[in-house]
């Protein structure tokens, strides 16, 4: 038996390295996929590297291996022609680990096994695991921002080790060594007026008894099915849309969506299915609640199964993740911030270091929630910049923790591009030390760009630019009032990027996007802009006239008006301007689109006069 055989046959010990030093080129944070590339991408460019990890873990690919994500989504690039396969866009270190495993899904003892090896293979590269603590040193740089200088950690055993580096890069899922060194951050969808609500989180469940035979009868209800929403292979299988029936026994906290399976060895599957609200996922003690309530779920779930789909009547349950899916916590504020408007206009960047191409996912935020994709796009670019933390120096943040903004995130936020970032933010450590310059420089030269990207091209990554043609949706005469629905993600346009703009419109919807846009916006709303329906018999079944949506304007502002005078004194309040009302061809049956330019002058007033 080789020995890459007997690595995926079961799970290698992971061990610390026996002698840690003092000082380190780059200290990398986290064992995630993120944290594991960038510790690859330095100590290959020749820097002495530490990979250090605080969350009691037993091998490295934490969400992947540990929280048992273990489907990727793949940024792709759609093929030129029926003969082609679609691209991979991120590739470099992503393709060198993804070319060992099973294929977007995956068996997690495989992927951790071949990620070890991979940190194995280094020898510039220490490991140091199950730390207790781990705290930023930080000083003054060169430029009299302050600066992370390395880390303080309580090892395992209890000891203490302070251990210096002009470079620390924080992979930790939360963001957390970025946090606690006092880098500005959102938290959640605070960014949209809204810190308090938390996309779900999920718990992952694994069964045991799924024979091949029992895989087969999957299939086979699959090749039954013509839903374009199910769908199966040799290693996994998606859908069972029955499941949006399942009544949940915690009404409130739990909610089943279609399920994700996925084969390991052993004749066992991993189920992602399970959404778990009002979790702080950054809180240990909300964490070790989400575990409580998927113990208490998972019984019924399985028994559901067992009634519904005969294939699985002779499953039995074989345990729960050990760590949660947690989709959002903090979101860096970085020298840039990538926006859902770079996502939705497939954007490049001068400084690239990743691209993107999955669906903006916004999950539920609670039980009656229901989730949505607000927009599909081809291709866009990471900055570089989005990795470089405004007011500090020496540190790098790669991952769902990065300059994202909530809704960009809810693309940006998968494992290939942050395994992506992780690899530059490593090759960035050797040119700024090369230079002799700080991130910020670098961030800030095209020249020192051009150096990170001729050696990030030289070690595997494909980053060069690239133009898309406009997508129709751009070519709007509305356009621009639909960009700022998206921006305030009121405005979803699904996997195919229809936002219905020349949709005939209502009363009640219009009402319903001015409340929804009070939430986010919040100065100068005074009451319910429901109060312009009152008059309306059916206010889902007449058409919205220009009157009838300016009125519920003025209502949820608090000016005083009739219907008919609505529109003067938003005239007036330089709420509505002359040249949104010119791309409105019929104001007493307007459409979607028209909705979005009335607000788009409403958020531009509503921002002038507070």
């Amino acid at each position: 038996m080789t020995r890459s055989e007997s690595i995926k046959d079961g799970l290698v010990q992971v061990m610390s390295s026996s002698h840690l030093q003092d000082n380190y080129d780059v200290i990398v944070v986290g064992t995630d996929p993120e944290g594991i590339s960038a510790a690859l991408s330095s100590a290959r460019n020749g820097l002495k590297t530490l990979l250090v990890d605080g969350r009691n873990r037993d091998r490295l690919g934490g969400l992947m291996t540990i929280g048992w994500l273990n489907t990727i989504d793949m940024d792709r690039l759609p093929a030129k022609s029926s003969e082609k396969s679609p691209e991979i866009l991120n590739k470099g270190i992503f393709l060198e680990w993804y070319s060992q495993i099973e294929g977007d899904s995956f068996d997690v003892i495989t992927a951790a096994n071949v990620f070890y090896q991979m940190i194995r293979n280094e020898p510039n590269l220490d490991l140091l695991m199950k730390v207790k603590s781990i705290d930023p040193l930080t000083g003054k740089g060169k430029d009299a921002r302050p600066k992370v200088e390395g880390i303080k950690v309580v090892k395992e055993n209890g000891e203490e080790a302070v251990i210096s580096s002009p470079t620390v890069i924080d992979a930790t899922q939360d963001g957390d060594i970025m946090a606690q060194a006092g880098v500005p951050y959102t938290y959640g969808r605070e960014d949209l007026g809204d810190r308090e609500s938390r996309m779900a989180v999920t718990a992952v469940f694994r069964l045991k008894h799924v024979t091949p035979e029992v895989w087969k009868q999957i299939q086979d209800r699959f090749n039954k099915n013509d839903n374009p929403e199910t769908g199966d292979n040799e290693e996994s299988a998606w859908g069972f849309i029955d499941f949006n029936d399942y009544q949940p026994i915690n009404q409130r906290r739990v909610k089943m969506r279609g399920l994700k399976i996925s084969r390991q060895k052993n004749d066992k599957v991993l189920i992602n299915g399970m959404q778990i609200f009002h979790i702080d996922g950054a809180d240990p003690g909300k964490r070790a609640e989400a575990f409580q309530i998927a113990r208490s779920e998972v019984p019924h779930v399985l028994q559901y199964l067992k009634e519904h789909y005969p294939e699985f009547k002779n499953v039995e349950p074989d345990g729960i993740a050990p760590e949660l899916y947690v989709r959002e916590t903090r979101h860096m504020q970085g020298e840039y911030r990538l926006s859902i408007l770079d996502i939705l206009e497939n954007k490049d960047q001068w400084d690239r270091v990743a691209f993107g191409s999955c669906p903006v996912d916004i999950q539920h935020l609670h039980a009656e929630d229901s989730a949505a994709v607000a927009c599909s796009p081809r291709q866009y670019a990471i900055p570089f910049r989005s990795l470089v933390p405004i007011q500090m120096n020496g540190l790098l943040v790669v991952g769902r923790a990065a300059s994202y903004h909530s809704l960009a995130h809810g693309s940006a936020r998968v494992i290939p591009v942050g395994m992506a970032e992780g690899q530059s933010a490593g090759a960035a450590a050797k040119i700024a030390k090369e230079q002799n310059i700080t991130f910020h420089e670098l961030s800030a030269s095209r020249e020192m760009i051009d150096k990170l990207h001729e050696l990030l091209q030289r070690q595997g990554m494909d980053l060069k630019p690239f133009k898309h043609p406009s997508s129709p949706f751009m070519k709007h005469r509305q356009y621009e009032g639909l960009k700022v629905a998206v921006s305030l993600g009121l405005a979803d346009g699904g996997c195919s990027n229809n936002f219905h703009l020349d949709e005939t419109s209502n009363p009640f919807r219009m009402a319903q996007l001015v409340k929804r846009a009070g939430f986010i916006q919040k100065e100068g709303w005074k009451q319910d802009p429901m109060t312009a329906l009152q008059n309306i018999e059916k206010p889902e079944e007449t058409a919205l006239t220009l009157d009838q949506a300016a009125y519920t304007i003025t209502q949820a502002l608090g000016i005083p008006s009739t219907l008919k005078q609505a529109r003067t004194e938003l005239e007036k309040a330089g709420i509505l301007s002359n040249e949104s009302e010119d791309t409105i061809l019929n104001k007493e049956k307007m459409t979607i689109g028209d909705m979005y330019m009335l607000l788009k002058d409403l958020k531009n007033g509503i921002e002038t006069r507070y």
